[in-house]
């Protein structure tokens, strides 16, 4: 019987939707945009967090970074801005831990230093590359960072030593200059001076899937050719891996206490220096995702809140409508909860109508984001495809009770004699 019921309640919505097409479609609109909101942000958040959280992956979980101020997710205070700064002897002291294995400390010539942006040009055989990084590196630069070379190799300890004006370059770099050629032993200028390029390093991925590295349009230059070219530049970026992730608190103990000592840090005062990993970014990133979510959440509920409303407006309505059916009815031996599960049930269909409208167009813009040249990253995720046809079903349901109940309560007689 309740089945019986529930089977007519439904049918009468889809029929009350095809008679009134106009007004039930800009009734269930607001539902429609809430749902496609929940979807299409979500898919790309979704999307984002697995780009992200495999870059973190492919950076190793055994690799420290330190700088003499904080970068990462906060902005540095007046007392940060002035630390010593980090320098080439510190690297080498981290080399002798127990755990480490390698060391690297790196300078870089960029234009903006808060987004890292290049300005550098390289030019070789009449082409020409804007926005290059510059970047000085030690010879364990790849062990460091575990770059795969694609042609070549990395400079040694005694190029190093002796400036000698040689060059590795990222894989865009040697793309646009040399397309597939060789690019070993060839000499290219880099902003006024000519450097032999020794080696090429393999593409590398970016944070978020799509675009390009910056990594990936940069030349990296021994320690002591960077320092004849920049001597200007005094920031020191040192990179540090170690053997074994089950040692990771060890060698970040190990590290904090070197440089403590080494840079003449009181006991009871904090340290001048910041140690990061890869949590780190995995962790700023968990709080911009985080911003993004309450965004979504704003946006949907706009949507959805608007939609309610209309329901519930065209619900009264439709219970004026149909004040002489609802009186017909009841003479009949229709109970009021009877009424009730009816006109609620009006109202969820409606809802759920637009859930699944809101879930397709989510879908095709999930399909379009991700087909998109940028590359960003979309994946449709099962949850909230559930979750936002779940609350549009939950609106109707909330916003419909009113409606309902009121024709629930009409009385019989005076609904019989409603014109």
């Amino acid at each position: 019987m309740a089945q019986g019921q529930m089977r007519e309640s439904v049918k009468m919505a889809l029929d009350t939707l095809r008679t009134n097409k106009l007004r039930s479609g800009l009734t269930i609109l607001g539902i429609v945009i809430g749902v496609t909101s929940v979807i299409a942000i979500s898919s790309i958040i979704n999307g984002l967090n697995n780009r992200v959280g495999d870059f973190v992956s492919s950076l190793g979980s055994n690799v420290f970074w330190v700088f003499h101020l904080p970068v990462i997710g906060v902005r540095p205070t007046t007392e940060q801005l002035t630390r010593k700064k980090l320098t080439m002897d510190d690297v080498y002291a981290l080399r002798q831990l127990p755990h480490v294995i390698a060391a690297d400390g790196g300078k870089q010539y960029v234009k903006n230093q808060a987004f890292r942006v290049g300005d550098a040009s390289v030019k070789y055989n009449g082409k020409k590359v804007g926005g290059t990084l510059i970047q000085g590196d030690t010879a364990q630069l790849a062990d460091v960072q575990d770059v795969a070379m694609l042609q070549g190799r990395i400079f040694s300890d005694e190029e190093d030593h002796r400036h000698a004006k040689v060059i590795v370059i990222g894989h865009d770099t040697w793309e646009e200059l040399f397309g597939q050629e060789n690019a070993i032993g060839k000499e290219v200028t880099v902003e006024t001076s000519l450097y032999t390029v020794i080696g090429v390093f393999d593409k590398r991925k970016s944070p978020f899937g799509g675009g390009r590295n910056p990594n990936d349009n940069a030349v990296f230059l021994p320690m002591g050719t960077f320092e004849n070219m920049h001597p200007e530049q005094k920031d020191i970026w040192v990179s540090v891996k170690f053997d074994d992730p089950k040692y990771k608190a060890l060698v970040e103990e190990e590290i904090r206490e070197l440089l403590r000592v080494r840079r003449h840090v009181k006991v009871e005062a904090e340290d001048n220096f910041e140690i990061f990993g890869p949590d780190s970014l995995a962790r700023l990133w968990g709080q911009l995702s985080g911003g993004l979510f309450l965004f979504m959440l704003a946006v949907s509920s706009v949507g959805l809140m608007v939609g309610g409303v209309g329901v519930m407006n065209i619900m009264l309505v439709s219970v004026t409508e149909r004040t002489r059916e609802i009186g017909i009815r009841k003479a009949l031996g229709a109970t009021k909860r009877t009424i009730l599960t009816q006109f609620t049930t009006e109202a969820m269909t409606l809802c759920a109508v637009g859930g699944v409208i809101g879930v397709l167009v989510g879908a095709v813009i999930t399909g379009i984001v991700y087909l998109l040249p940028i590359g960003l990253p979309a994946t449709l995720s099962t949850f909230w495809v559930l979750f936002g046809f779940g609350v549009a079903c939950g609106i109707g349901l909330l916003f419909g009770i009113y409606p309902a109940w009121k024709a629930a309560n009409l009385d019989p007689i005076e609904a019989l004699r409603y014109e």
